[in-house]
């Protein structure tokens, strides 16, 4: 237990706040905006941003004796150089880079949310769909920030097959498999980001023939083909159909502060936002506990909230942070809306129960008897 006290924490807080909001005498150099300045002229006040803090602390489950080093990785110094962030596109729909970038504007306080202000302290050296240039000036800017080691490379989306599915991805006259070998090699950690690209998700769904038509695959596969040195690479899997945009913020927010990947579970993805089920914090548990379950979409168990287990709901399977964190910045959840857990952050979930390519059996509801509360 730390034995910094609240005061203590709160005043340590105030103080690293002021020396960024205070105004320096003036001098020849042009002014650079602080973050500190930017909170103050978004509207965020020094309390919302120690609420802010103290939650994505308990998040991380970072202990409060270090709550100032997380208020100083915040307030980054305008001069200090910042986090290198390199984002491919591969085989994907572009939700998960919705999901990210819908992290702002806060509706709650109607202000630029804190998020999005301290991603700004980033560098997001090349996104394709995100940056200004194009062609031949898009391309100099990956090449110039995969040439100097330490950026984070993030990747959205399932590599085709070099060969079965080549036609579905060159760019430069290259295949995807061949462009993530080469952006990978200098990166201090890869942020697989979506199902895509932790398990392979739709692209890797399998078709009629029990095979996926692009022969997709997912990044900690396609690392491992390229050999131990790859292979070592930090990785972490953000999984989810798509994400939630808070847990992918927190991820990279985690390495920033702490230079290494968060505790993960089997599947590589951060046990704080995946260590539990959807179904443990779903407020429909207590039905299920008490056997009330949903029959028909329009019943009377349906209109009183009861469980959705019958409708197909993959709830207790399903390790994600909706029922915690939520969606929309913490309006609701797929249960709270009336539908099941489709399981989108776990593997396979495309071809759950498929029978003969007929469908993933997305309603086809799990064996009440394999289920742990």
């Amino acid at each position: 237990m730390s034995n910094v006290s609240k005061k203590e924490l709160r005043n340590r807080i105030t103080t690293r706040l002021s020396e960024h909001l205070a105004v320096d005498a003036p001098d020849d150099s042009p002014h650079i905006e602080t973050l500190g300045e930017k909170l103050a002229n978004a509207g965020v006040s020094r309390r919302s941003f120690m609420k802010y803090c103290m939650a994505l602390s308990a998040i991380m489950a970072i202990p409060a004796s270090l709550m100032p080093k997380l208020v100083e990785a915040a307030l980054v110094n305008p001069d200090s150089t910042l986090h290198s962030v390199v984002y491919l596109s591969f085989q994907e729909c572009t939700g998960c880079l919705e999901s990210l970038v819908n992290v702002f504007p806060n509706t709650q306080f109607k202000t630029d949310s804190i998020e999005s202000i301290i991603l700004t302290k980033l560098s997001l050296d090349y996104h394709e769909t995100l940056m200004a240039g194009s062609g031949d000036q898009a391309e100099k800017s990956r090449e110039d920030a995969i040439g100097k080691p330490g950026y984070i490379l993030v990747v959205d989306g399932a590599i085709p097959d070099d060969k079965g599915g080549a036609g579905f991805f060159i760019q430069q006259g290259q295949t995807g498999l061949q462009l993530l070998k080469t952006a990978a090699a200098n990166a201090a950690a890869i942020v697989s980001v979506g199902t895509c690209a932790s398990f392979g998700g739709l692209p890797a769904a399998k078709g009629p023939n029990g095979l996926s038509p692009t022969g997709a695959i997912s990044i900690k596969t396609a690392l491992d083909s390229f050999g131990p040195e790859y292979k070592a690479k930090p990785l972490i899997n953000v999984s989810g159909c798509p994400p939630i945009a808070e847990v992918i913020a927190g991820t990279l927010i985690y390495w920033i502060l702490n230079h290494k990947a968060p505790e993960l579970d089997s599947y590589r993805r951060p046990k704080m936002f995946y260590g539990e089920t959807v179904h443990e914090e779903c407020y429909r548990k207590d039905f299920f506990e008490d056997g009330l379950f949903v029959e028909s979409f329009a019943d009377d168990g349906a209109k009183a909230g009861y469980c959705l287990l019958n409708m197909g709901c993959k709830g207790p399977t399903t390790h994600n942070a909706c029922t915690t964190l939520k969606w929309n910045q913490g309006t609701g959840y797929p249960m709270q809306a009336g539908h099941g857990c489709l399981g989108c952050s776990e593997p396979g979930f495309w071809d759950k129960e498929a029978i003969a390519g007929k469908g993933v059996g997305f309603y086809k509801p799990l064996d009440r008897n394999t289920i742990r509360d």
